[in-house]
């Protein structure tokens, strides 16, 4: 039985046996075009750092029946925070925070019969357990991915209430582990919705073209219910396009089907299409585009065409708030910037962002590199931690696998290649591209100096993946900018190669001369120096800076440059331009004038 499983089962029957704990198949595709209750906005808090609200039963929202009643806390009483949100940016108290709070709202709903209900959380970081009405409808690992539970039945008709404990603490067997570089936001940090279906509805789904084929569109459909098996319909109207499948008993229904006359989606031209998925008892809607992703030899294809990616890294966070982002505006915003740069393509970095990027991306025509947080050094010897980044990567995929905007699912970043590791990510790179074969498999390597400045990206890893990708700092964490110049890369892989970092930090405001750490002036000569260097390099496929916004992060503590902030962006934390910016934004415009968007 998977351990994830068992552990849900013991808990629920611990704690309540009567009501046990139902591990869904995975999240509801496309949740937001679904029948639902909007749960976001404002929920009641307790911060409980001694983690006294499980044996004193908090999740019972018990409120006082008289004055003499003995009840210790009150959720109705509490303080409220945002969500989606997380708890750092909203309360000051809290900004370093890590451990649990508890969060709580009430809500009406009048359940209809023979519809089936499910809680739907878009993602909580770090670990959730979830109670519904006073019962425990089980708990998620995992920060960045979306959950759910069903809770037919288990509605009230009319008053209902919702208790979520949610801790952030580091632990060693996570994923990610205790030490990574950025800030450990706690809370619910994606939209919640209570979601009604019908007793068989269609739960997944993917459409897309085969891989590297322009005239074959194929895909899956997944039924959920009592009656599983039966017709399904897959219907593109502006394209002419109507397909027929059958699901049989395990519900699932495949396709291949021949296609003319489709546009193809490209960064130049992000055609979207309405496709209707129909079986007997259920309909949905998405906008879908259609686009193949390949390589051949050193070159990157985008619909059979060399494509040259102009990228940048991004982490998830409004450096205005600061905090993560809270709505669909504050992720066009920061989309928008790396537009400004004249990008074609963001490295989402080093988590699963919030879906609802990836769907701007679509409409935006930016490609997209998404991530699972294999960052530095974890345990790579335990089983649970494979079990966890392996169920992140899969619900990553099974999330944004009809987001044509994402070409390169990555395994991780800057991983140690030792033999334990090497056994670990080389199922990760299976697992990737058995669940989805038409996208790019990458990571972010390291790559060491073999002496005479010669630079070798060699990692075994590198055997395994679709795109060999690597950071380098030369001139910012190795030598000076009078070096960067010497050194030479040598990429022994007939594959498409990608540098996913290269950066120096510069706090905006900070003028100096071109010698002087920290001052935009010196960022800016790093960069001058570095797109020479990189201008050496033969078969690139394309460049992604570190990092396209200063973001938080507790280990940089310098408090005159850093003061609790990564300084390598190419907008500062209030959202002005370095001067960085200005010469990355022409070298990307010279680029796409030599290799024009497909």
């Amino acid at each position: 039985m998977n351990k994830k499983l068992l552990y849900l089962l013991l808990e629920a029957t611990l704690v309540f046996p009567f009501f046990p704990a139902r591990a869904q198949e995975g999240p509801i595709q496309n949740i937001s075009a679904r029948e639902n209750l909007g749960l976001d906005g404002n929920w009641h808090y307790m911060v409980d750092p001694y983690l006294t609200g499980q044996s004193s039963r908090y999740y019972r929202n018990v409120r006082p029946g008289s004055k003499s009643d003995f009840v210790e806390y009150d959720f109705g009483a509490s303080p409220s925070l945002e969500v989606p949100g997380d708890w750092n940016s909203q309360d000051p108290k809290l900004l370093y925070y890590e451990g649990m709070v508890w969060y709580q709202r009430d809500f009406k709903w009048h359940p209809r019969s023979g519809r089936r209900y499910f809680l739907h959380f878009g993602s909580v970081n770090y670990e959730a357990k979830v109670y519904l009405n006073g019962k425990m409808l089980g708990s998620h690992r995992g920060g960045f991915t979306p959950f759910q539970f069903e809770v037919t039945g288990r509605l009230n008709d009319g008053d209902n209430f919702i208790v979520v404990s949610v801790d952030n603490t580091r632990r060693k067997e996570f994923v990610p582990t205790l030490n990574y570089d950025w800030w450990n936001y706690g809370g619910i940090t994606g939209d919640v919705n209570l979601v009604e279906m019908p007793e068989t509805f269609i739960a997944d789904y993917e459409v897309q073209l085969a891989r590297g084929d322009t005239s074959l569109i194929s895909g899956r459909v997944r039924l959920n219910g009592p009656r599983p098996s039966g017709p399904v319909q897959i219907s593109i109207p502006a394209a002419g396009i109507r397909i027929r499948a059958l699901a049989g008993a395990d519900g699932n229904a495949r396709f291949t089907d021949p296609v003319r006359g489709l546009e193809l989606w490209s960064p130049a031209h992000p055609r979207l299409y309405r496709v209707q998925i129909m079986s007997a008892g259920d309909t949905v809607e998405d906008e879908i585009g259609f686009r193949t992703i390949t390589a051949r030899g050193r070159e990157l294809l985008l619909n059979g065409k060399p494509i040259f990616l102009r990228g940048v890294c991004l982490h998830d966070e409004n450096p205005l708030i600061p905090g993560r982002p809270r709505s669909g505006a504050d992720e066009r915003m920061l989309l928008g910037w790396a537009k400004s740069m004249d990008c074609n393509f963001i490295r989402l970095a080093h988590y699963p962002h919030n879906e609802s990027e990836a769907r701007i991306a679509d409409q935006m025509g930016l490609l997209l590199w998404e991530e699972v947080p294999v960052y530095w050094d974890i345990d790579w010897t335990s089983d649970s931690t494979l079990e966890s980044a392996e169920d992140q990567l899969g619900d990553l995929i099974g999330r944004d696998k009809n987001r044509a905007s994402v070409i390169i699912w990555s395994i991780g970043n800057e991983t140690p290649s030792i033999p334990p590791r090497d056994t670990f990510m080389a199922k990760l790179a299976d697992l990737a591209h058995r669940l989805d074969p038409t996208r790019m498999v990458s990571a972010a390597l390291l790559v060491h100096d073999q002496g005479n400045h010669t630079i070798a990206v060699d990692d075994p890893l590198g055997d395994l993946v679709d795109v060999v990708s690597f950071n380098e700092y030369y001139g910012w964490y190795v030598g000076g900018i009078s070096d960067i110049g010497k050194y030479r890369f040598r990429i022994p892989y007939d594959k498409p190669a990608l540098i996913s970092e290269f950066g120096a930090g510069a706090l905006g405001g900070y003028h100096a001369d071109s010698l002087t750490r920290w001052s935009e002036e010196y960022q800016e000569t790093f960069y001058r120096e570095q797109l020479r260097m990189i201008g050496g390099i033969s078969g690139l496929s394309g460049t992604c800076p570190w990092v396209l916004v200063d973001f938080r992060s507790p280990k940089r503590l310098n408090p005159e440059f850093q003061n609790g902030w990564n300084r390598k962006g190419l907008f500062t934390s209030t959202g002005q331009k370095k001067k960085a910016f200005f010469l990355m934004q022409a070298f990307y415009e010279q680029m796409e004038a030599r290799h024009p968007d497909p």
